[in-house]
């Protein structure tokens, strides 16, 4: 897994639609993805189920300690915050119950500090549609990190709130709609 990409995902409000459309769209040999989305925990683990029937990634709620591997989709739990860390030459997820950063637990800004501190240019990071502006501060901490950074526009969004910020901190080397965010990520993999 060393040296393959891992994708980080940020999403909040709109986010359960957007997720689906760009998950949708992977292929079953897509990098690993990890995904941080603002929703109550009773939720997440039947999202990410309903998910896994969709796409053919496989989708499951994140476990504490898992290795991560490639065609995986690593989704937050809604009572904990999903990082991810390097031992013995493998990456693995890392739940945590500490206090929420910005208002939230599963916070974007963790999942995209630890993808700026263990990945570096071999993470990609994905902003999609979500309110305020949990994530964009990390997300130029990716950026100066090597990683290349998409962000959803502002027409395909249901808020343009997480973007938006990540946009004017200079975070973000692609705007594109949601549609062809999959296909540009891919690309960015090859």
């Amino acid at each position: 897994m060393m040296g393959g990409k891992i994708v980080v995902v940020g999403s909040s409000t709109g986010g359960t639609e957007a997720l689906k459309v760009f998950l949708s769209a992977m292929p079953e040999h897509a990098p690993a993805i990890l995904i941080a989305q603002h929703m109550p925990e009773l939720f997440t683990r039947s999202f990410a189920e309903r998910l896994d029937h969709l796409c053919a990634v496989h989708v499951k709620e994140a476990g504490h300690h898992e290795d991560i591997v490639a065609g995986h989709v690593y989704l937050a739990p809604g009572h904990s915050h999903l990082s991810l860390e390097c031992v013995a030459g493998k990456y693995r997820t890392v739940l945590s119950r500490d206090p929420p950063v910005n208002r939230h637990r599963p916070s974007v800004e963790v999942l995209f500090h630890s993808a700026a501190r263990c990945l570096g240019a071999n993470a990609i990071g994905v902003m999609l549609t979500g309110m305020g502006k949990d994530g964009a501060a990390a997300m130029l901490e990716m950026k100066r990190a090597g990683a290349y950074n998409f962000a959803q526009d502002e027409a395909s969004c249901v808020v343009f709130g997480m973007p938006r910020e990540a946009i004017a901190l200079g975070a973000v080397d692609e705007v594109l709609p949601l549609d062809r965010i999959a296909e540009r990520v891919l690309a960015r993999v090859r």
